[in-house]
């Protein structure tokens, strides 16, 4: 198989942070630092990661808090840029990442909703066609012409679920979005994961639950040590995890 037919494509991937300032490095540090060595006060969040994925596939990304999970995620996003190696995405992406962030508070709901899809690549009449659905998924027919900063946390979440899980891109990345709501909109969110999937959608999913995990993913990539310990059947990486790491984290 070619890389132009993988969906992800991931080689020596690395990235840096630092532990004495918020964020990544600064303007003046991108064009002064020539060296790949980690200076004082930097870390290594991803070291050495290699993997590919095929379309279809439907991948688990497992891992004790900080071992890079969620930066893998957004790399893959394009959210972040690495410092090593390389990402290569064929497709586009739908991703549940953060999932309320790029709302405006003073924006009503409706507003909010032709916002966030056209960010996300939708047309006016795509948003149009699609409104009622989002709106209904979400439970807010009550509340279509209400400012978005006065919903409720889970409103918002509903919201912004219904609007990203309407995205056609074929590569679909979930981190830990299934973990908030109640237990409704949860069955509600796994019912249109499978049709996403039975859609033969790709799944990239970061989760602490071993039970999401076995239930959407066929395979699974174990990160320990900011490194990829293991990369095999979904159900071989909870059993090496769960033995590595018995109490869980």
């Amino acid at each position: 198989m070619t890389a132009s037919d993988l969906a992800i494509e991931v080689q020596g991937l690395g990235v840096r942070f630092r532990r004495n300032r918020r964020g990544r490095r600064s303007i003046k540090d991108l064009f002064s630092d020539s060296t790949r060595r980690s200076k004082p006060g930097e870390f290594w969040a991803l070291r050495d990661v290699s993997f590919d994925v095929r379309p279809g596939e439907s991948i688990g990304v497992v891992g004790r808090n900080g071992q890079g999970k969620s930066t893998l995620l957004k790399l893959v996003a394009g959210v972040l840029l690495s410092d090593e190696g390389t990402v290569s995405v064929n497709g586009g992406v739908a991703p549940l990442i953060e999932i309320t962030g790029g709302f405006v508070g003073d924006l009503t709901v409706r507003e909010n909703v032709r916002l966030t899809s056209g960010l996300h690549g939708m047309s006016k009449a795509e948003v149009a066609r699609r409104f009622d659905g989002i709106i209904d998924f979400a439970e807010l027919e009550d509340f279509v012409d209400t400012p978005y900063k006065h919903l409720s946390n889970g409103m918002k979440v509903r919201l912004a679920f219904a609007v990203v899980s309407q995205l056609e891109e074929p590569i679909l990345l979930v981190d830990e979005v299934l973990a908030v709501g109640d237990k409704a909109f949860r069955e509600k969110c796994y019912r249109r994961i499978d049709e996403l999937l039975a859609d033969g959608r790709t799944l990239f999913f970061v989760s602490h639950s071993e039970r999401d995990l076995r239930r959407f993913c066929t395979r699974g990539l174990y990160l320990d040590k900011h490194r990829l310990a293991m990369d095999a059947p979904i159900d071989e990486v909870l059993d090496r995890y769960n033995a590595d790491y018995p109490t869980g984290v």
